[in-house]
C-alpha cells in the first residue's frame, strides 16, 4: 500500500491522495493508515469494508480505525453478509465527525442487487462514485 501511494504521489503530484480501495484492500490499506500516516493522503474511502467474517458478525476486525487520524468514507451495501447494518453503523457513530457512511438499498457486498429492485448493478455503481466524488470534493 506505501508503494502504491508514493507512485501516486510521484504520478500525480498536484493532485489530492485518497486512499482505500474495496473489501480487503480497504481493510489493508486502513491498517497500514493505523501504524503509520500514508504520506500525502488526505482521507480513506472503503468500498465494502469487511467488517466481520460471513455468518459470524463482530467488528474487532474495525479496532484499528480508532488510530487513524483522518476522515473515512465506508460505502456499504445493506445486504452486505460481512458488514452487519447495525455494527457498521455503531463503528460509524463512535469514529465521529472523521467517519461518514454511505449505504447502497438492497446491494450486496459487491454492490450486487436482486433484479426485484429494478435497479441495475451499474445504477448502483454510478451513485456510490457520486458519493465518493462529492465526499472527495470535502478534502480538497
Amino acid at each position: 500500500m506505501r508503494a502504491a501511494v508514493a507512485e501516486a504521489a510521484r504520478l500525480a503530484p498536484a493532485l489530492p491522495l485518497v486512499a482505500g480501495g474495496r473489501s480487503f484492500g480497504g481493510r489493508m490499506t486502513s491498517q497500514a493508515q493505523s501504524l503509520a500516516p500514508l504520506p500525502g493522503v488526505r482521507g480513506l474511502a472503503f468500498l465494502g469494508f469487511p467488517l466481520h467474517p460471513l455468518g459470524r458478525p463482530a467488528d474487532s476486525r474495525a479496532d484499528h480505525l480508532s488510530r487513524v487520524q483522518i476522515p473515512m468514507l465506508f460505502l456499504q451495501g445493506t445486504r452486505d453478509a460481512l458488514a452487519e447494518r447495525t455494527l457498521v453503523q455503531a463503528l460509524v457513530t463512535r469514529l465521529g465527525l472523521r467517519a461518514s457512511l454511505a449505504w447502497a438499498e438492497e446491494a450486496d457486498h459487491s454492490f450486487h442487487v436482486p433484479a426485484r429492485t429494478g435497479a441495475r448493478d451499474a445504477d448502483v455503481r454510478n451513485e456510490l462514485l457520486q458519493v465518493l466524488s462529492r465526499w472527495v470534493d470535502t478534502l480538497l
